[in-house]
């Protein structure tokens, strides 16, 4: 399966919506587009799940680069998620503890508020 990356901006912060599959063969289009978002200046990340179906530890890895990377640019990064088969992932990892999880944009951006 393919994977789909778009952008827009809410508020001060970027939203990478991410759709398909997050894997091996997909997880470096990931990667290169988040460096590029942060590259270019964004500090406020909201990478939004809500259309993955698939997420393998090499997209993990990308997203806890991305966290550490805005971390030492005293930036936030956080995750939209509602799918309980990816939730399941990031509590079995651990990754629940270390990533802001939300259940929409509007959650994760304070749009709304």
């Amino acid at each position: 399966m393919e994977l789909s990356l778009a952008t827009r901006t809410v508020g001060e912060h970027t939203v990478l919506e991410v759709g398909g599959e997050v894997d091996v063969y997909t997880a470096p289009r990931l990667r290169e587009r988040l460096l590029e978002l942060i590259d270019s200046g964004a500090r406020h990340v909201v990478v939004d799940l809500g259309r993955v179906d698939f997420l393998d530890s090499t997209g993990l890895g990308v997203l806890v680069g991305a966290l550490k990377r805005l971390r030492t640019a005293d930036g936030t990064f956080a995750l939209v998620c509602d799918k309980e088969p990816l939730l399941k992932i990031f509590r079995i990892t651990a990754l629940d503890q270390v990533f802001p999880l939300h259940p929409t944009v509007e959650a994760a951006t304070g749009a709304g508020a």
